[in-house]
């Protein structure tokens, strides 16, 4: 019976396909949202963890603002988002600071310069970040530079750059622009490096190192009158500290210099990790419940839909009752109808979520991963919300009495 009645349902949807369409589009909706914006979160997570792989785990970075709470253990429990995305930057003399600590083998900042640089044929880009860093500014990223080289120590007063990827070919329309030149802010930069290409970076929103100029920190700092304020500080400790200690020595000065104030924050390796996973899961409860809000939609327009057709189809239902049908072959009829609608409307949106994710890989850095447990509870939770909102019609199709319902043929 189960497959006589799948087969009609097929057939009452084949008969109406966009106002079947139309009726599964809250599922798809539904669906689409959560499997996507799950891959996406397993993909961000997978990323971080092989940049922090690369990055070694005795990195550390040096942040503006309250960015999390802790527990007694030390453990990240929340993160606060304004402090993450808009927060407080740090200063020079932050850096400075630092920089007097014993025990660190490598300290670079990453300050963002305002100008738009103008190539030696009189192209501009406007979308490019200007980066000032230091000499340590590549080793700090664990990223290599595929053509030339990074600036070294004796390049750091001297007017002289290291770009992304994407600058070369937009910037100089070329893959090795080794030698040319850039005019920003007044002053003439010859390239001398070009970065290979970078991952997506999730901690570090609105920047894209593909698209940045990467120039000398205290180049910068000598050339202009505005004050340098870094985003970020890296920092790696020698072999004879602990990335912990290091951290603590750091975390001790700054608070001791800010005047006992501890607005900032140190991370270890790992609390990166525990700080994308936090936003990610926040963000992944956010998208959930817009999904759960279309599920709800779209269960009610299986409702709907299904009470319409139980009022299109009473003359039909009369006949089956008046040769033997029973009103548990009514019922499991109609609500056979309401399940396939929801079924296939969760299939469809676990193809349109495969779909969304190759255009993510093929367009964009991002790199989301599949999850196939997410895909499965997604299409029963779509199951689910079509034997929910599909009984209420299947039971009146199945209560309709069949003299009335033969009246009406």
């Amino acid at each position: 019976m189960i497959n006589v009645n799948t087969r009609m349902a097929l057939a009452s949807i084949g008969s109406a396909r966009w106002r079947s369409f139309l009726t599964m589009l809250g599922v798809i909706i539904g669906v689409l949202s959560v499997v996507t914006i799950v891959s996406l979160g397993e993909g961000v997570k997978q990323q971080l963890g092989a940049q922090v792989k690369r990055s070694g785990q005795d990195l550390l970075t040096v942040r503006g603002g309250h960015l999390a709470t802790r527990s007694n253990q030390g453990k990240i429990t929340s993160v606060n988002l304004l402090n993450l995305f808009g927060g407080n930057a740090l200063s020079d003399s932050d850096l400075q600071t630092i920089q007097k600590v014993p025990g660190l083998k490598l300290v670079a900042p990453f300050a963002v310069v305002a100008g738009v640089p103008q190539a030696d044929d009189g192209t501009q880009v406007e979308d490019v970040t200007i980066v000032a860093t230091n000499d340590k500014g590549a080793d700090a990223l664990s990223q290599d530079v595929v053509y030339g080289g990074f600036f070294g120590a004796d390049d750091n007063n001297k007017p002289v750059a290291v770009i992304g990827k994407r600058v070369a070919e937009r910037l100089f329309r070329a893959n090795v622009p080794i030698g040319r030149s850039f005019e920003l802010r007044g002053q003439k930069f010859i390239v001398q490096g070009v970065f290979q290409e970078f991952d997506a970076n999730p901690l570090t929103p609105g920047i894209d190192y593909n698209q940045a100029v990467f120039v000398p920190y205290e180049f910068i700092k000598r050339s202009t009158t505005t004050p340098l304020t870094p985003y970020q500080i890296l920092v790696r400790p020698d072999n004879k500290q602990t990335p912990q200690a290091a951290g603590q020595a750091i975390t001790d000065t700054l608070k001791q210099a800010h005047g006992g104030q501890a607005d900032f924050t140190v991370l270890q390796a790992a609390d990166n990790i525990a700080i994308a996973n936090n936003v990610l899961n926040i963000l992944t409860s956010l998208v959930t419940s817009i999904a759960g809000i279309s599920l709800l939609v779209g269960g009610i327009g299986i409702m709907n839909i299904m009470l319409v057709a139980v009022s299109e189809r009473t003359h039909e239902i009369g006949i089956r009752k008046s040769i033997g049908a029973t009103n548990r072959q009514i019922l499991s009829q109609f609500l056979t109808e309401a399940v396939v609608l929801s079924t296939v409307g969760g299939f469809l949106g676990v193809l349109a979520s495969l779909a969304a994710n190759y255009f993510l890989r093929l367009f964009t850095n991002l790199q989301p991963v599949i999850t196939w447990p997410i895909m499965g509870i997604a299409v029963a939770v779509a199951i689910a919300v079509g034997t929910f909102f599909g009984m209420t019609p299947a039971l009146k199709a199945a209560r309709k009495d069949p003299i009335e319902a033969l009246r009406r043929i």
